[in-house]
């Protein structure tokens, strides 16, 4: 295979991969195809923990296993060598008949860590790796931020109006809503956003002016773990709220907040909040957080250092005063426009 070849075939792995995108948690997301005269012969990707992975899934697929000796096998992400839900991936590989194997780029976390290729090479297997390796990791972003810097990985994501305000100046008789800034389809997305995630985070003041419920309703998708930051634990009393505690962690101060016994309350300790739930979520096994505000929330997280990427809404109008929308200073990854609003997505510095 050429160059060009290679970097095709690791494509369509990403792109099978992707489409379990919030589903296969705490496994990464991974595709493979099998490659016959430059011909994919078969292809499958990892769905969810537990069931098969890629690569068998790849390998079963091909109708005729004759053609198995004379084909490649590409894959995102490196095959796993040890026993986990299911047997070594490496193994099966081998046992395939299948002798050259493209690799987009290995697996840090423990148990493999380059293990998965030392196996496929003492059976005489040739072992292509770090094919659009970039790509590769970034697709498995979480995932590898998880293992390497034991912490989830961490997007923060605001609106803001044209003149950059997050909120109005809220009355007392203001009604508790959030002031939309965005549209339909920006919403949707959002949604899409919160069923990847496994945790979505929110102060108390946003609990108390917005009511939110930071759960999936405009996508089909399981609600991420909800997290909610505030030093007294006290939060207006309405169905939404009722709603917020529902697969809740209260981060607070205060150790008589008047919080159902039913949900989990951490107390917070002296270090940085950042810190304090980065802790909590890596020793939960939890690899991603999404912050969705407010403010001091969000500056909090950008001031510390504990973010990643941040997804920003501007709007078209005006609010002359409010809720000053936070700086960042990071790589800008992608701009797309929607009709009453655009969408900047930027990348922390060595992310």
């Amino acid at each position: 295979m050429t160059e060009t070849d290679d970097i095709k075939f690791m494509r369509r792995c990403l792109e099978l991969a992707s489409k379990a995108e919030g589903l296969t948690y705490p496994n990464p997301m991974v595709g493979s195809v099998i490659v016959f005269d430059g011909k994919i012969l078969g292809e499958g990707y990892h769905i969810r923990s537990g069931e098969s992975h890629a690569e068998v899934k790849a390998i079963n697929s091909v109708p005729d296993k004759t053609k198995l000796k004379l084909s490649t096998l590409y894959v995102n992400l490196e095959p796993c060598s040890h026993f986990g839900k299911t047997p070594p991936c490496a193994d099966y590989i081998i046992s395939s008949g299948i002798s050259k194997i493209v690799i987009g780029t290995i697996d840090t976390s423990e148990k493999v860590s380059g293990k998965g290729v030392t196996r496929l090479r003492e059976a005489c297997c040739e072992v292509k790796t770090r094919v659009i390796e970039e790509d590769c990791r970034r697709l498995n972003r979480r995932f590898f931020t998880f293992h390497e810097k034991r912490r989830p990985y961490i997007i923060l994501k605001w609106a803001e109006s044209a003149d950059g305000y997050l909120d109005i100046i809220r009355s007392e008789n203001h009604k508790t809503e959030p002031t939309w800034i965005t549209g339909k389809p920006e919403r949707v997305l959002v949604h899409k956003w919160r069923a990847s995630e496994q945790a979505i985070l929110a102060g108390a003041e946003t609990v108390r002016v917005d009511n939110p419920r930071l759960n999936v309703r405009d996508w089909q998708g399981t609600d991420p773990l909800k997290l909610i930051l505030s030093s007294s634990g006290s939060f207006n009393k309405g169905p939404s709220v009722s709603n917020l505690y529902n697969n809740a962690v209260v981060f607070t101060h205060n150790s008589n907040a008047d919080i159902p016994d039913d949900v989990k309350v951490v107390l917070r300790k002296d270090a940085p909040s950042s810190v304090q739930i980065c802790e909590y979520l890596y020793s939960s096994g939890i690899q991603s957080l999404l912050i969705e505000g407010g403010a001091e929330v969000l500056n909090h997280f950008i001031s510390t250092g504990f973010w990643d990427e941040a997804r920003i809404f501007t709007g078209d109008d005006y609010f002359r005063e409010g809720v000053k929308a936070p700086l960042i200073n990071g790589i800008l990854s992608s701009k797309t426009v929607f009709s009453g609003s655009s969408l900047e997505i930027y990348l922390k510095n060595g992310s």
